[in-house]
């Protein structure tokens, strides 16, 4: 396929930046959006993917200090001078 545009002095100015074609820069942008694409319509894994998922989200979890009744400022900027 060919595709003919007309290029952005930013875009250019970018590739430059890299040092690489401009169209070579193209195709790095659009294979990054694609692969975003993908993984954000990617399926939810198994249960058991899930599960591993949230424990190692939690893993450190008993490490994290309770939080006070109320959240002050003061709190807030306790370890700050």
């Amino acid at each position: 396929m060919q595709v003919t545009v007309n290029i952005p002095d930013e875009l250019a100015a970018e590739a430059r930046v890299r040092g690489v074609s401009v169209e070579k820069y193209v195709q790095e942008l659009l294979s990054r959006q694609v692969g975003a694409e993908e993984a954000a319509n990617r399926r939810p894994g198994t249960s058991e993917e899930i599960r591993k998922w949230l424990d190692s989200l939690a893993q450190f979890s008993d490490k994290i200090p309770p939080l006070p009744e109320t959240i002050s400022r003061e709190w807030i900027y306790q370890d700050h001078d």
